[in-house]
Parts: C-alpha cells; sequence; structure tokens
C-alpha cells in the first residue's frame, strides 16, 4: 500500500484534529477499566511487562565449594579454603565423644559456590557455503563452532587432578548432584536416581558408581561409625548428596548420635539448605549441650541468615570463640545496625548501602536483609527493581525459636512480606498485596508497623475497587474522587495517580490530567500507560513537542506497536506544521509496497516525501536475512515510504536502476536519489532510514 496521499492539506488537518479524538473514544470502552491499556501492552497494573514472579518458588542460597583435593588428614572447612575437613577421636558415638565429625570454622560462602559443569573454548569447526549474490558470483561462510565443555573439579578428560577454581562461574549449576545423566567433577561420575521421602530428605536410594571399598563396606554395615567415615570421604570429595545419604543411613542406624547429626547439617549447608541445617544443628545440641562443633555450625548458620544475637550466643558456647569468625560477626552486627538506624529516619539510599555491606561481610543468605534492599529500592522510586530484588529474597523454613527473632521490630518471618505487600500495590498487583499483608499480621499481630500497612493494603484496594466500578458507569466525577481517597491511605501509589488521571481527561481536564501522569512517572518512570495517557493529553493541549517525545519513548518500549507508530506519525506532522515548515499530505501506511512495474516504481519515487527501496531477490540468503528487519523499519518510521523490488520479477527496474548486487538499497526524495547502500548492515540501514525520517 502506497504512503502517498492526496495532496490536500485541510484534509490532513481534519484527520489530524480527530486523533485525541479516537484516543478518547478507545478509553470509553464497555469494559475499559482505567487501568486497562488502550493499547495492549501487556498487564494493565504492569505495563512495562516485569518478570513474572512465581510465589512459591523457593530461592535456594548459594552452596558451599567443594574441594578438589583426595589426600587424607585433616582438611579445614573455611570458606577460603574452599574445604571440608575431618577430625577423628577414639572412642564410640557416646554424647561426649564425636568421632569421625567433621570440623572446620565456617561452612562455606556462597562467593565461592560449588559448580557442576564449566566449559572452555575448544576446538571450532568452520563449514563454509556459498550464498552468490546476483550478478556478482561472490560468496559467504557460515562458522558453526563447537565449544569443548569440561567437568570442574578433580576429573578431566587426561585423567589429571584439576583446580576447581578454574571453573566457570556462568557454568554453575544446582548443588545436587548425582541425578541424571550427566558427568560431575565431585569425586566419583553418579549415573542414577535419588530417592526421597517427600520431605526433601533422601532415602538412600542413590547409585553409588566407581566407589570405594569404604563405601561399599558402609552400605553393607550396620557399625554407624563405619556408614559415618565413608560419608565423610565424600563430603570431603564435595559430593554433599551421597554424604547426606551416608549420613541419613548412620542416623538410622544410631538415632541418638550427635556427630551424625552435626555432620549431616554440615552436608545440608553444602546443598544451601540451609534451615534444615538449622534443625539438626539444633538437634545435635539437645543430644549434647556441650557439643562445641554443633555450636560453631550454629554460629555459622545464624550469622549467615542475620541473626546476629543468635549466633553471638553459640559461638561463645563451650568454648573460646574463633576470632575470625568473631569479627565477622562484629562486621555484620555494625553494617545491620547503619541499616535500621537509616530505616528508622527514613535515609534509604543509606539503608541500601549498609544492607548490601552487611550481605557481603557474611550475611549472605539473611531473607531480612535481601527484603529491606527491595524496600529501599521501593521508597527510592525504583519499582522495577525492587520487584526483581523480591525474587532474590531467599527461603527457609527455620525452626520456631529462629523463627521468632526479631528484625527491625518485626518477627523475622514477617517482615519480607511486609515489604512484598507494599511493592505489589504499588505496582497495582492488589490482590496478592492484600493475601501478603494479610499473613504477616497472622505470624506478628502485636506489630504496629505490620497492623497500619495492612489497613493500608485494605483501604487502597477498595477505594481502586469503588473507582473502577464508577468509572465503567460512566460517573468519571465519582471515581476521581474515590482514587483520590485512596491516594490518602498510599500516597506514592502510581496506579492511583494513573487511574485519576483518566478519569480527568475523560472529563476534559487535561492539565490535571499532565498532572496526573507526572506524578505517576515521578514514581514509576517507565510507566508505560501513563505516558501514553500524558502524550494523549498533550496532543488535546497542542503541545507537540512534549507529545511527540512521550511517543517516541512508547516507541522504543514498543517497537512493534502499529497504533503507538501511527500518533508518533501524526504527532510529528502536527509539530512541523507548528513550526510553519511545509508538510506534505502524507499518508501512514505501515506496510512495504512491493513494486512490479517501471512505471510504478517510477511513480513512487517521486511521490512527496522520502521512499526507500530494497533491491532483493527472493531466494537470495542475505536478502532473507535483512527483509524482516526492513519490514519493522517501515513500521518504526512511518513517515517514510518503503518499497520492494524482486529483481527476478522486475528485472526492467534493476537494468534501469543498474542494480548489479542485492541486498541494495536506495533513497529518493520527491524523485532525486539521496543514497545507495549495497549489501549493508543492519546497524548502518538503520542509521540511514533515521537519518531521512522525520
Amino acid at each position: 500500500m502506497s504512503k502517498s496521499g492526496n495532496p490536500n492539506p485541510s484534509s490532513q488537518q481534519g484527520g489530524l484534529e480527530t486523533l485525541p479524538d479516537r484516543f478518547q473514544t478507545a478509553l470509553s470502552c464497555e469494559n475499559n477499566k482505567p487501568d486497562f491499556k488502550e493499547l495492549d501492552l501487556g498487564s494493565p497494573v504492569s505495563p512495562l511487562r516485569t518478570h513474572q514472579r512465581s510465589r512459591s518458588g523457593h530461592v535456594a542460597a548459594p552452596a558451599a565449594t567443594s574441594s578438589s583435593s583426595s589426600s587424607s588428614g585433616s582438611v579445614s572447612g573455611k570458606a577460603h579454603n574452599n574445604a571440608a575437613g575431618l577430625k577423628r577421636t577414639d572412642g564410640g558415638s557416646g554424647s561426649g565423644n564425636h568421632s569421625g565429625e567433621l570440623s572446620g570454622s565456617s561452612e562455606g560462602s556462597p562467593t565461592a559456590a560449588r559448580t557442576g559443569r564449566s566449559s572452555r573454548p575448544g576446538h571450532q569447526r568452520s563449514n563454509s557455503g556459498g550464498v552468490p549474490l546476483i550478478y556478482s558470483g561472490g560468496g559467504g561462510s557460515v562458522n558453526s563452532p563447537n565449544v569443548g565443555v569440561l567437568p570442574s573439579g578433580n576429573i578431566v578428560p587426561s585423567g589429571k587432578i584439576g583446580k576447581t577454581g578454574m571453573a566457570s562461574r556462568s557454568a554453575a549449576r544446582s548443588d545436587v548432584l548425582g541425578s541424571g545423566t550427566g558427568n560431575y567433577g565431585h569425586g566419583s561420575i553418579m549415573r542414577g536416581k535419588l530417592g526421597g521421602d517427600g520431605g526433601g530428605n533422601v532415602t538412600g536410594n542413590i547409585q553409588f558408581a566407581g566407589d570405594s571399598m569404604m563405601v561399599k563396606r558402609a552400605l553393607a554395615s550396620s557399625d554407624p561409625e563405619e556408614v559415618k567415615r565413608a560419608g565423610n570421604e565424600q563430603y570431603k570429595r564435595g559430593n554433599f548428596v551421597e554424604a547426606l545419604s551416608l549420613y541419613d543411613r548412620a542416623i538410622a542406624i544410631s538415632p541418638n548420635n550427635a556427630a551424625c547429626r552435626c555432620n549431616r547439617a554440615a552436608a545440608l549447608m553444602g546443598l544451601g539448605r540451609l534451615g534444615e541445617a538449622v534443625r539438626e544443628c539444633e538437634e545435635a545440641v539437645r543430644l549434647d549441650q556441650m557439643y562445641s562443633r554443633a555450636h560453631q555450625r550454629l554460629a555459622s548458620l545464624h550469622l549467615r541468615l542475620g541473626q546476629v544475637e543468635n549466633a553471638r550466643r553459640h559461638l561463645f558456647m563451650g568454648q573460646q570463640p574463633d576470632s575470625v569468625e568473631l569479627q565477622k560477626l562484629r562486621v555484620v552486627e555494625r553494617h545491620m545496625k547503619g541499616c535500621a538506624d537509616a530505616r528508622k529516619v527514613g535515609d534509604w539510599r543509606s539503608a541500601l548501602r549498609e544492607g548490601d555491606a552487611a550481605i557481603t561481610a557474611g550475611a549472605d543468605s539473611s531473607p531480612q536483609l535481601f527484603a529491606c534492599r527491595a524496600e529501599a529500592l521501593l521508597k527510592l522510586h525504583q519499582l522495577e527493581e525492587a520487584d526483581s530484588a523480591l525474587s532474590s529474597v531467599p527461603r527457609f523454613e527455620l525452626s520456631p525459636p529462629a523463627s521468632q527473632t526479631k528484625f527491625f521490630g518485626m518477627l523475622c518471618d514477617s517482615y519480607p512480606l511486609f515489604v512484598r505487600a507494599q511493592v505489589e500495590m504499588a505496582l497495582g498487583r492488589f490482590e496478592n498485596a492484600i493475601a501478603d499483608a494479610e499473613k504477616a499480621g497472622q505470624i506478628d499481630p502485636q506489630n504496629i508497623e505490620v497492623a497500619a500497612m495492612l489497613k493500608n493494603v485494605r483501604s487502597v484496594a477498595r477505594a481502586r475497587a469503588r473507582g473502577n466500578d464508577l468509572f465503567n458507569s460512566g460517573r468519571f466525577t465519582e471515581a476521581s474522587m474515590a482514587y483520590g481517597e485512596g491516594l490518602k491511605f498510599d500516597p506514592s501509589n502510581p496506579v492511583l495517580y494513573c487511574n485519576r488521571a483518566a478519569c480527568r481527561f475523560k472529563l476534559g481536564h487535561w492539565e490535571r490530567s499532565v498532572d496526573d501522569c507526572n506524578e505517576a512517572l515521578k514514581i514509576h518512570p517507565n510507566y508505560t500507560k501513563a505516558l501514553l495517557r500524558r502524550a494523549a493529553c498533550n496532543s488535546k493541549l497542542e503541545r507537540w513537542v512534549e507529545a511527540v517525545r512521550d511517543y517516541e519513548v512508547l516507541r522504543k518500549e514498543l517497537p512493534g506497536d502499529k497504533e503507538v507508530a501511527e500518533f508518533l506519525f501524526h504527532a510529528q506532522i502536527a509539530l512541523k506544521k507548528s513550526r510553519g515548515e511545509e508538510v506534505y499530505n502524507l499518508k501512514f501506511g505501515g506496510e512495504v509496497e512491493e513494486v512490479l512495474s517501471v512505471d510504478q516504481f517510477r511513480a513512487a519515487i517521486s511521490s512527496p516525501g522520502v521512499s526507500v527501496i530494497h533491491f532483493m531477490v527472493a531466494s537470495n540468503q542475505q536478502c532473507l536475512q535483512i527483509s524482516p528487519f526492513f519490514d519493522s523499519l517501515c513500521v518504526k518510521y512511518p513517515s517514510l515510504n518503503f518499497l520492494k523490488v524482486d529483481v527476478d520479477q522486475t528485472l526492467a527496474v534493476a537494468k534501469a536502476e543498474n542494480v548489479r548486487i542485492v541486498p541494495t538499497f536506495k533513497i529518493y526524495k520527491n524523485g532525486t536519489r539521496l543514497k545507495e547502500m549495497i549489501c549493508p548492515s543492519q546497524q548502518v540501514l538503520e542509521y540511514s532510514v533515521r537519518h531521512y525520517s522525520f
């Protein structure tokens, strides 16, 4: 379809004047709630199509790094050494003597997460295939690299021992070893299935391939010490799932063995299952209250979870505390106090900085600190970042003593829900916000801050629902007042501002509608719907510079949306006219016109405006690759005329234009050729097209 039209300025002006009216008509659809888009832009309250976050998904903390060492003897469990060790004492498994316990001052760090597979560049093979250009006889080649993949850990194809630190971080995988048919570089290669009891515990249905005699004897033994020693060997190799299975077997044989419980906690820590590890350590302490190793592990776990008081209590239990762990505790405690103080006075930048410092210092699995990060981003009007931060909040089911810990004056399990409810409400997901707020209230019903937040969420949701009903009934003044009532409870809710802007647009109060859109965009800078409404209001007010600016932002956000492209096209024409520039009566098309004759070609390039012609051959590979991109430019730059000429079908046009190679692109204005490009890249082509557009 040609973009050239009847050069009648008056008819064009008339069409331009109806553009805002068309937008107003779109708003008046029967089922169009004010927080539903006039265009199909995705979720009405989350117009940027933010990622969908699973509300029930479990985000596991990173697991500890395993050692590739196969030597016997003491191996440190410190995070910096990336290993877990063994300490052996004589005697049985009584409460005061823990034979074969795993030793070390801390149990790994998420900054040294154990990896499964790693890749490194290997030999590359290239297959060349000629893609001749029309009339030129040229050719092209395509490379198909094969990247060699090597396992991390202590297995390499040569059979030599490799360093685990050489594994690519980007290739990290889940720390559950032994499932499926993959090869893992952490000791023996596992093939087979994992059995479970439905609660996350391995039941021993693990197939050990290439295992040692120690493991074989342990699998057939009824001696808990022998089974435990085999588990320690698997743990030392970094095979945490296999170690966990052996510790389960030892505990089944000897349920009151505190060392087995403590060692099982170490394996769970290696798998990132910190909540379960806490419960195992607490069970070990219950069995032996003076078990220093269990207290040390509990101190390390509580520190990673951000529970500094619990960490301090266990760190000083039964022995002189480790100086390194004590220093780490003090640093985390200092930053957490700084975070709490900043939050109390509303200094959200400082709260964000101090919270991040506490995470870096050692509280790397604290759900509360990650939630604090999301709350700070919310208060700083970075909604998308806040929503993304919530997806990173670790989730652990803690035992009752640990779950009763306070954080910012709230019970620790209540605070993440408190933050989540606020973020959900700001993004317009009111039902989710109510559900999260009610859960927080059930967990911590006595907290004043939680109770106030729950009341506000319910009040805002009611005001929004009432406003929507009134808007759909055409009672725009009353709907505007209802949304205003909701803003009294939540003055920073961008959805309510945008909804009230829709009411004011309907009432013809375009200035006030622009003000509401501005408030919404201060809180949510990329709120697509607010941008669309503000652009429509500015069009009504004939503020063409502002309207064009908003439509250009929308075009970048929604490059394939033809309605946005059309609004921009008409606003650009109006802007040129307002400046006294000569504008031909161009017609918005949005489609590439196919040229079938010389006469049609000459008429097209002589029409008012700029024309971009694509000379192509349907069977040519390069033409096939760039044609879809050329079609997309037609939508992005609707002020230009886009045409295509199939050289095989219209040879006369190709000869007249002296086209010998495809793809070739030519740009004409009012019959005069401005530019010619032979086999350009997409970047070069778009740069030239953009240069000659409005």
